[in-house]
């Protein structure tokens, strides 16, 4: 067990222990079972390995934080059981969740309270912990520590009192924000949409569509033959990190693959280079090419010009669509499409709010092809939120009116 000595507040205790035997895990259960409200969050290695892993979970409740340690050889299966019927308090409680669902099936029976989200239904945007630990708290907290190596063992005092400060301040912060929640009448928005997170985090993940998983953020001017070369090179980079237990842009970065694609398909013919002016280092196909990663080298760039002459070999026919699936051009949508959009905008500028809290883009895209004209109607199509749909239902009405 280790103790540490973090900043003090009046009503929070300064010490931390660190749970890495079972006899520390039995007398953590003990504690919490007098506990109500927990406040939690997990630190994972996904920022260093591609299969990621929840390598710390923190705990904090009735002024005590504890670190637990899902490394060590110990079991986590009462604690989690103890901790699903318990009220808890997340800051981003999304990738918590997903990542506690994939390691340990793990799924909350009590209520979830998401500080994030809080934020955003009050402050109009989401805001970081740091943010939110400051101004409501007056606690000046650090950011370093965020993109640690929590895999690797031991762990620093740095390290240690990043983790502790996750949790330590939470429950805080949450009385505050739900107490702003009360007083402009969105207590039950943030109650329906964390039910929903707990709800969607919980399912399982549908298998990945093979001709979608590879489209990657910036194809859209790239014709079909071009996107085949993107295929191919990302397949590739995915095959070398899963190998390598890397995160697919410690190979090669999105803007990389583009690069590689477009000059690999005679699309780019300018030279590409370093700052300092230097020729791309390694490539070994022709001059011109985009410079390369330092770890670009023997067989994995040899499986790179493999999948690069793959790519070449493939006729017209087995070339990618543009698009697949619901991905459709604006002259596709209805006219109402913009105005839903305003409107939508507007009702989001005088709630102080993201309009995306009011519906997403996907949702607005939904509903103008479904043309609801009533409110059941319009919560099926958008898969929208009772709160959501009571916002929108006015304004659906008087576009979609027969």
């Amino acid at each position: 067990m280790i103790r540490g000595k973090l900043p003090l507040l009046p009503t929070m205790s300064s010490q931390f222990e660190y749970i890495d035997t079972n006899d520390g895990l039995d007398r953590l259960i003990v504690s919490l079972r007098g506990a109500s409200r927990v406040a939690l969050d997990t630190e994972a290695d996904s920022l260093h390995h591609y299969f990621e892993k929840v390598c710390l979970i923190q705990l904090s409740f009735q002024g005590r934080t504890y670190i637990v340690d899902p490394l060590a050889d110990i079991g986590l299966e009462s604690l989690l059981q103890e901790l699903a019927h318990k009220n808890l308090v997340f800051h981003g409680a999304e990738y918590d969740l997903r990542m506690l669902m994939a390691g340990y099936r793990f799924r909350p029976d009590g209520e979830v309270f998401d500080t994030m989200l809080a934020a955003q239904l009050v402050e109009g945007e989401a805001r970081s912990l740091v943010a939110l630990a400051g101004q409501y708290l007056g606690v000046e907290l650090t950011k370093q520590g965020q993109r640690s190596d929590w895999s690797r063992r031991p762990l620093t005092d740095s390290q240690l009192s990043y983790a502790c400060n996750d949790t330590r301040y939470l429950q805080a912060i949450a009385d505050h924000l739900e107490g702003e929640l009360h007083r402009l009448g969105r207590l039950e928005w943030h109650r329906e949409a964390c039910r929903r997170m707990v709800k969607t985090t919980g399912q399982e993940k549908s298998p990945a569509d093979p001709e979608r998983i590879w489209r990657i953020k910036g194809l859209i001017e790239l014709d079909r033959r071009q996107l085949a070369f993107v295929r191919e090179i990302w397949h590739w980079r995915e095959r070398e990190a899963q190998q390598a237990d890397l995160p697919p842009f410690k190979i090669a970065g999105n803007q990389l693959i583009i690069e590689l694609a477009l000059w690999a398909s005679g699309a780019k013919k300018q030279k590409l280079s370093d700052p300092e002016g230097n020729p791309p280092r390694g490539w070994a196909t022709a001059p011109g090419g985009p410079k390369l990663p330092r770890n670009c080298v023997g067989a994995r760039l040899r499986g790179l010009e493999e999948a690069i002459q793959r790519a070449r070999q493939l006729r017209e026919p087995n070339w990618p669509p543009l698009r697949t699936g619901n991905n459709r051009v604006q002259n596709e949508y209805p006219p109402e499409l913009d105005l839903l959009r305003a409107e939508c905008d507007r009702l989001a500028a005088e709630l102080g709010v993201e309009s995306s809290l009011v519906a997403s883009r996907r949702q607005l895209e939904a509903i103008s092809l479904a043309r609801p004209t009533t409110a059941e109607q319009l919560q099926q199509a958008g898969h929208l939120m009772d709160w959501q749909t009571e916002l929108l239902a006015p304004v659906v009405g008087r576009l979609f009116k027969r």
